[in-house]
């Protein structure tokens, strides 16, 4: 289309020259100190556009040798720029191979080129990412020193323009990866706390948060940020599940006595109350404690709703009952009788029921139900052993030596 185009002016222009210059019956006359010249006027615009040109070209010409220093420092930058660059680039190669020598190398030679040429020395971005990768070789070469060395000047000249915000972030993630790897929680979480607060909440910033705050032995801090990474997707499903019940495990085994478990309890999301594994695991951590009132409390919606519970959950809730029977009250019976007629064949219910039983001191209705869970291979070997060793209480309460120690027998031979 170009040529066509171009075609097209050349025979425009071609028609324009035959029509306008094609008669020559045009003269031009110069007048001189008495001289006249008298010349054709197609050759005095022939004359005229020539010594433009030429006089334009003239002018270029000794405009390009007045410039010629400026274009060949120009140049020379150009190639000093270029030399930085392609170290950069190596430095980046190197640290990605894992020759985090060579990697340093190479950054430094950056960092030295712009060093040396002032006109280069004020771009604080391309002197901040030198430093930093670096200070990231250095890391890897566990070379502290120089490390934070490098990573104190790249913090330097990122703060130093508008325009280095991506670095200072940057530099303050990979600083406080660093320390992470020195196992240095509280600096890691210092580093992560100048963040800006849209910068903490990117999924990169809230993993680090969460290492650092297991590290630092802060499972409720640690708990709401895997709360806010398992929001923005940062884990799968099941994964974040498990996650967060593990870390609601350690808060709560965390607690030294009761009022902190209390404490805990309470900081505790709702959706982590809900889950009937972390309520067991914190009735069992109130049985040890000596307040198995709060554990019941706690246990008590689960059983209210057992209907929407899987089996192994059932089986655990009735396991974490079990420990928090001191001081039962007599309404608890109805629901636990409730729970075995609605699922005869749970042998777990029929095993807190039993407990139950004998803690009322029901003593007939207590054996009959913990033998059959003795009997019953599919239970825990740690629920029959229990059971046994119920059974032998019972068994002393009725002054039966001999079944009292065929109890305890069975007891100590289980595995």
């Amino acid at each position: 289309m170009r040529t066509i185009i171009w075609l097209v002016l050349l025979f425009s222009v071609a028609v324009v020259a035959a029509l306008v210059l094609g008669r020559n019956d045009g003269l031009a006359s110069f007048y001189w100190n008495g001289w006249r010249l008298d010349v054709s006027l197609n050759l005095f615009l022939l004359v005229l556009v020539g010594s433009c040109f030429a006089l334009v070209t003239a002018i270029q010409t000794v405009g390009s040798m007045i410039s010629l220093p400026q274009r060949a420092k120009e140049w020379r930058l150009a190639q000093r720029e270029r030399s930085a660059q392609l170290a950069l680039r190596e430095s980046l190669g190197e640290f990605f191979g894992a020759r985090y020598g060579r990697a340093q190398k190479a950054a430094q030679r950056a960092l030295s080129i712009h060093a040396q040429t002032p006109e280069l020395s004020q771009d604080a971005g391309f002197l901040a990412l030198g430093h930093l990768l670096a200070a990231n070789s250095a890391h890897r070469l566990q070379d502290r020193r120089r490390r934070d060395e490098q990573l104190n000047l790249a913090l330097e000249l990122a703060r130093r323009t508008s325009a280095g915000r991506a670095q200072e972030e940057g530099a303050l993630l990979l600083a406080a990866e660093w320390a992470l790897d020195d196992r240095d929680a509280p600096r890691a979480l210092g580093l992560l706390a100048d963040l800006n607060p849209g910068v903490a909440r990117r999924t990169q910033a809230l993993r680090l948060k969460l290492q650092a705050s297991r590290l630092a032995k802060q499972s409720l801090e640690a708990l709401r940020t895997a709360r806010l990474l398992a929001k923005h997707q940062g884990f799968s499903k099941v994964a974040a599940q498990g996650l967060l019940r593990s870390l609601a495990f350690e808060a709560l085994d965390g607690a030294r006595d009761v009022d902190q478990l209390r404490q805990v309890w309470q900081q505790l999301d709702s959706a982590d109350r809900r889950d009937v594994l972390v309520a067991c695991r914190a009735a069992g951590r109130s049985a040890a404690l000596g307040s198995p009132d709060d554990g019941r409390g706690w246990l008590r919606p689960f059983w209210d709703d057992i209907g929407e519970l899987q089996n192994d959950e059932r089986a655990t809730l009735a396991e974490s009952l079990v420990p928090v029977l001191p001081g039962l009250a007599p309404e608890w019976l109805q629901r636990l009788e409730s729970a075995v007629q609605r699922f005869p064949r749970d042998k777990y219910l029929a095993y807190a029921l039993g407990h139950a039983l004998a803690e009322r001191q029901l003593w007939g209705k207590a054996r009959l139900m913990l033998e059959q869970v003795c009997d019953d291979h599919e239970v825990g070997v740690a629920a029959r052993r229990r059971s046994w060793l119920t059974l032998a209480q019972l068994a002393e309460q009725d002054g039966d030596q001999d079944r009292r120690a065929r109890c305890f027998e069975a007891a100590a031979v289980l595995q």
